[in-house]
């Protein structure tokens, strides 16, 4: 029952519209759970009116909205938890949306025509006179989808032959659709791309297909033929995770995922031309080691997660944006001592001189070496000077732990200061699992992890989804195996 304050019972106040001039009284009584016998006996002795009042000013209380207590915003609260009006406004001026002025613009190409309309007035819009017929003519080209979609059904007719020299009976291959499928491999291939590469749900995919496309699908027999879509596709998914582990540069990084209501882990492994998921039990080395099998010969970047450790790699980079962040953090929502700000303020210093200089590209050889050499020693005096914040504690361990990989960007030109390569890569997976919040059994896991990996790497390389993957199920068809995967389309090709 909900506790109400204090009233005060004043009976010669407006009561109900009338005023009572005959008495009054004044009591004040908690009108709620606290409210004891004598309370209410003292209400019951001021007359009718008192109790009257008092009821009423009870019920008052209990429609009136209560007021909902202010969220509280913790360091680490995720940023699409916290109300828009508690989140700082940012600064400075905004950057002019377009492109810079000249540089070229970008628009789609004018599509060839294949159909013609004539549009000629009969009479004047305005005041609906004859009008005089003149040569003058504008042309103007659109582009539309027509209204009538009809799917084209096919009845295929396979002659089966005898041959003698094998004692057995022959037929061709029909590449149009897998074996046994009613649906043909672009609408599958449409379908999965849909779902796995743009992150349509399944209701809304089966909403296009039957209302716009006039393609009477079924969620089950979608998912049934995504799941033998995967089992094909497969191999280019062990292809994807061959070359990332032959890659120069490879970015990492993982994040929450829902498996039959159980929380799994999707790890996100990313170079410029290729990505590969895996959706594991583990967020830490046990999951790292079914990927990395052997040791990386490349450069990992990765932010501070603790499990990235374990990897034996020749060569890494943690991202620095995270250092700062963290140094914003303390100084937001921490409880910092008084020799924070200035171990804050060597960090800094010390984070943006080394950025800098990689941002430099007019600094001589032998300067930018001194200038290299200079950034190590100004961050082993860091670590080795004693600090008595626990925060500055926190991260000189943290420092000493990745002396190593720190400044690893300024002797790698390809090598970024930031994880960010690994953070878009893996947004489009998490905005997927805000609609369908995760899968429904390992199977569904499995297929996920491989099919958002064939899409996101071919759109990395350049290729069109659609065409490429009905192409490749087509030479599966004839010959039993995938081509190889595709590689990134250059320029000049």
């Amino acid at each position: 029952m909900l506790l109400i304050p204090l009233v005060s019972i004043d009976l010669g106040s407006v009561l109900l519209g009338q005023v009572m001039t005959d008495q009054t009284a004044t009591l004040d009584v908690p009108l709620g759970p606290a409210l004891t016998e004598q309370q209410a006996r003292e209400i019951y002795r001021q007359g009718e009116e008192a109790v009257v009042f008092a009821l009423l000013s009870l019920a008052q209380k209990l429609t009136d909205p209560q007021p909902s207590p202010p969220p509280v915003v913790t360091p680490t609260t995720p940023s699409a938890m916290i109300p828009p009006y508690l989140k700082p406004k940012p600064g400075g001026r905004r950057k002019r949306p377009g492109r810079k002025d000249g540089h070229l613009g970008s628009r789609r190409p004018t599509p060839e025509p294949n159909r013609h309309a004539d549009h000629r007035l009969e009479s004047c819009p305005d005041c609906h006179g004859p009008l005089t017929r003149t040569n003058q003519t504008r042309t103007r080209i659109t582009e539309d989808i027509p209204e009538a979609i009809t799917p084209v059904v096919t009845e295929h007719t396979i002659h089966r032959d005898w041959c003698p020299h094998c004692q057995k009976a022959v037929e061709p291959i029909v590449t149009d659709a897998l074996p046994g499928a009613t649906l043909g491999n672009r609408t599958l291939v449409l379908s999965a791309w849909l779902h796995y590469g743009l992150g349509n749900t399944l209701s809304q995919i089966v909403a296009v297909f039957n209302h716009h496309l006039m393609f009477k699908v079924t969620p089950g027999g979608l998912i049934q033929m995504w799941y033998r879509l995967q089992a094909i596709l497969f191999a280019w998914y062990l292809e994807i995770q061959a070359q990332a582990l032959d890659s120069a540069v490879l970015h990492a990084d993982e994040t929450g995922w829902r498996v039959n209501g159980k929380t799994h882990w999707l790890w996100c492994f990313t170079a410029t031309d290729l990505t590969y998921f895996m959706i594991d039990r583990s967020r830490g080395s046990p999951a790292l080691s079914e990927f990395f099998k052997d040791e990386f010969a490349g450069t990992l970047v990765t932010d501070f997660w603790g499990a990235y450790n374990a990897v034996v790699c020749a060569r890494r980079q943690t991202c620095l944006v995270h250092l700062l962040r963290e140094l914003k953090t303390v100084d937001k929502y921490g409880r910092p001592g008084p020799n924070w700000p200035a171990f804050a303020k060597k960090l800094r210093r010390l984070l943006g001189d080394a950025i800098r200089l990689k941002k430099r590209e007019d600094v001589p050889v032998e300067e930018y070496a001194s200038r290299r050499a200079r950034l190590t020693v100004r961050l082993d005096e860091l670590i080795a000077t004693v600090w008595e914040d626990k925060d500055a504690k926190r991260l000189i361990k943290r420092l000493r732990r990745h002396r190593n990989d720190l400044l690893t960007f300024l002797d790698e030109p390809d090598v970024p200061f930031d994880n960010n390569h690994a953070e878009r890569a893996i947004r489009p997976a998490v905005m997927i699992r805000k609609n369908s919040f995760g899968n429904r059994s390992d199977l569904g896991a499995d297929t996920q992890a491989v099919l958002m990996s064939v899409y996101r790497t071919l759109q990395q390389r350049g290729h069109a989804p659609l065409n490429t993957v009905v192409v490749a199920l087509t030479t599966y068809l004839k010959t039993g195996k995938l081509p190889p995967l595709p590689t990134k389309v250059t320029a000049a090709g």
